[in-house]
């Protein structure tokens, strides 16, 4: 789906493709840019913005660049590695707009020691770089990237058994420790009234998403999945915060297979904590699972071993993530349908649709 990066070096030699949605002249980046950051670092001499760029094999639902920040403070020279977000304006994946909260979740995340990249800046006036933006510390690691899949090529598919295991349950570990920020941190997430949190506020979201990418098409696969969906309503709905994201690819991590950032706020709730399980879940099967239409990855933790350790780490009951797992499946579907449309693929075929969604 998405890849809000915070890269690093060696992310970037995995592959050569840029995804994303929009691109720019950087060197007119640089022009806009450089004064803004100076102004913003009273403190900073002579200022200057280095090695732009954009980042390969993944963010395509936001523009993001890295770039490093270079200047003289107190008679010694500073080198900070940067990355800036900028909102999209017109190639918009979903609709609901949480840019601002996306920046203040990590803002929060970041002040418990959660392992996000440090937010530094927000600025609201698309004057600078014709839409708002956010600017947060470069974090280097190694990104699991989705173009091409990470267990056809690259640096997870040559691991050994051992370091993807290593891998695999520090990722685990990382999703079970969003659960221990307390909630009221987060309540500038809640929703409209009546779905203010819980369940209620993301199946609300997905709902109007449905409504959302029909007004160009009529998708009754889409309304016959929620159908489905409402009448198995589960009964184990645990609270919690929703990354929104929950992958293997939107974490990076070090030379030792170990977290260094968790990444892509672009779609955080109050929606419960299995959401994030059962998306985790969901994407580990499609991109490295035993039955993925791809190669699999020996050393990663099973389905069974996830939801084991999940549950330790967290100490929630994963009861009834099946349901989480197939609400998932059309979550993605949404994503599906709408990112073909703004790249002007082909539509997924609606038989197709009906079997992933258990329609058929």
């Amino acid at each position: 789906m998405t890849a809000s990066r915070c890269w690093g070096s060696e992310a970037m030699a995995v592959d050569n493709v840029i995804v994303a949605p929009e691109t720019r002249s950087l060197d007119g980046l640089v022009a806009a840019l450089t004064p803004w950051l100076a102004a913003h670092m009273p403190e900073a001499r002579g200022l200057r913005i280095e090695n732009p760029s954009y980042p390969f094999g993944a963010g395509q639902s936001h523009e993001t660049i890295l770039f490093d920040a270079c200047w003289s403070e107190g008679g010694k020279a500073v080198r900070q590695g940067c990355v800036v977000r900028v909102k999209p304006m017109r190639h918009t994946v979903f609709p609901d707009d949480l840019f601002e909260q996306q920046y203040r979740v990590m803002d929060v995340l970041h002040g418990h020691g959660i392992r996000v990249a440090k937010p530094l800046w927000i600025e609201h006036d698309p004057a600078v770089l014709g839409a708002p933006f956010f600017i947060m510390e470069r974090v280097e690691g190694r990104v699991a990237v989705s173009i091409p899949p990470y267990a056809e090529g690259g640096w997870v598919a040559e691991a050994t058994p051992a370091q993807r295991r290593r891998m695999w349950e520090d990722g685990v570990r990382h999703l079970a420790s969003l659960q221990s920020v307390p909630l009221a941190d987060f309540q500038f997430l809640a929703g409209p009234k009546g779905v203010r949190d819980g369940l209620a506020q993301e199946w609300d979201k997905y709902v109007r998403f449905v409504q959302w990418i029909s007004a160009d098409r009529e998708w009754p696969v889409l309304h016959a999945a929620l159908d489905r969906l409402k009448g198995l309503w589960p009964a184990n709905q645990p609270a919690g915060l929703v990354w929104g994201d929950a992958r293997l690819g939107n974490l990076m991590f070090d030379a030792n297979f170990d977290v260094v950032a968790i990444m892509d706020w672009e779609q955080p709730s109050l929606g419960g904590a299995l959401q994030d399980l059962g998306w985790w879940l969901t994407l580990s099967e499609q991109m490295h699972g035993a039955n993925a239409d791809r190669p699999h990855l020996e050393g990663m933790g099973t389905r069974s071993e996830t939801i084991a350790l999940w549950e330790d780490l967290t100490g929630l009951s994963a009861q009834d993530v099946e349901w989480y797992e197939d609400f998932t499946q059309l979550k993605h579907s949404c994503l599906g349908i709408r990112l073909a449309g703004l790249k002007g693929r082909p539509l997924p075929d609606e038989a197709w649709l009906a079997q992933r969604l258990k329609v058929a």
